[in-house]
């Protein structure tokens, strides 16, 4: 039986891509060493997963999971900006380190496609709107740089081994089972642990900045028909098909809102041009901005513990971003 292997398969995306191949009553195998993800979104479905506890940046008896047959979906990965920016070689060992040793687990199995998690932070400060593919590359901060150096190892590995492979760029997911703790970055885990504690939404620079919101199952979606296509050896971008201002995420989720200064190295809009994958993978975003929101505010418990961050504590957290990226 073809194998389905998820690292990082407990953490936001990786959970519901399990979900989703476990309704199709597929073979999982998820390798997670719990740094971000949590055993808790697994629960549901424990019993019809095989779950391995390693560590991707060491080599180790994980590797052996790669015999047969088998999808390789490679979620597991550090982000956020300012832990890569005080902690790059710990960036470098999980998401450069760590995708050479899953490419090396691959390299004498059956790889039958490779599947990568990449990331649209790659892109920097694009000069073209929605940005394509083929835009400079230009990562501001090692998170986006180990993510690139990533998908370049992929690509690398692909033209020597032959090892079958799709990467998608992610803008902006977002969606239930998000990450609930950590230094500050994910906007909407920080936005709804604020409307729970009935503090104001803490908006960055004026709030007419725009990103492209990806829902998490629109995501998952992207995963499957990639895997399923007959498409190899390509690059694709995921995102929305639109770009929405952080002011008017606020205006949905309805709250006071307070502003904080405005970061270096953050582009003021982030909008994905889907063309490529709409054309060649037949695959095109359900979930629009409000409908994702409505989805969030009716599982809103599941941030009851995440931290509640104040301009205070941002200013703390941020110490180093102006630091160092000024």
């Amino acid at each position: 039986m073809i194998k389905y292997i998820i690292t990082g398969g407990a953490g936001f995306i990786g959970s519901h891509l399990v979900e989703h191949f476990v309704k199709q009553k597929k073979k999982i195998v998820v390798i997670d060493n719990l740094s971000t993800g949590r055993i808790e979104n697994l629960k549901e479905f424990r019993k019809n997963i095989k779950f391995v506890k390693s560590d991707i940046s060491k080599k180790g008896n994980w590797m052996k999971e790669f015999k047969g047959k088998c999808y390789v979906f490679h979620l597991a990965a550090l982000a956020d900006i300012v832990p890569s920016i005080q902690n790059p070689t710990e960036y470098f060992n999980s998401n450069v380190k760590g995708t050479l040793n899953v490419l090396e687990a691959c390299r004498n199995s059956k790889v039958l496609k490779f599947l990568y998690s990449a990331s649209s932070s790659c892109y920097g400060i694009p000069h073209k709107y929605p940005t394509k593919e083929n835009e400079s590359i230009k990562p501001m901060y090692p998170y986006a740089l180990t993510k690139k150096m990533g998908e370049d190892l992929i690509i690398h590995w692909s033209k020597v081994y032959k090892i079958p492979f799709i990467s998608l760029r992610l803008f902006n997911v977002y969606g239930t089972k998000s990450r609930t703790s950590g230094t500050y970055g994910a906007m909407f885990g920080v936005f709804l642990a604020q409307k729970i504690s009935k503090k104001p939404f803490t908006i960055v620079g004026s709030g007419l900045q725009t990103r492209d919101f990806t829902y998490v199952s629109d995501v998952v979606e992207a995963f499957n028909v990639a895997h399923k296509s007959n498409i190899s050896n390509e690059i694709f971008n995921v995102g929305s098909g639109n770009t929405i201002s952080v002011k008017r995420i606020t205006n949905l989720l309805g709250g006071k809102k307070v502003y904080i200064r405005k970061r270096p190295g953050e582009p003021n809009c982030t909008f994905a041009d889907i063309t490529k994958i709409m054309k060649k993978l037949k695959w095109k975003p359900k979930i629009n901005i409000e409908k994702g929101i409505s989805i969030l505010l009716k599982e809103i418990n599941y941030w009851q513990k995440a931290p509640v961050w104040t301009p205070k504590k941002i200013n703390v957290a941020t110490k180093d971003w102006f630091k160092f990226l000024k």
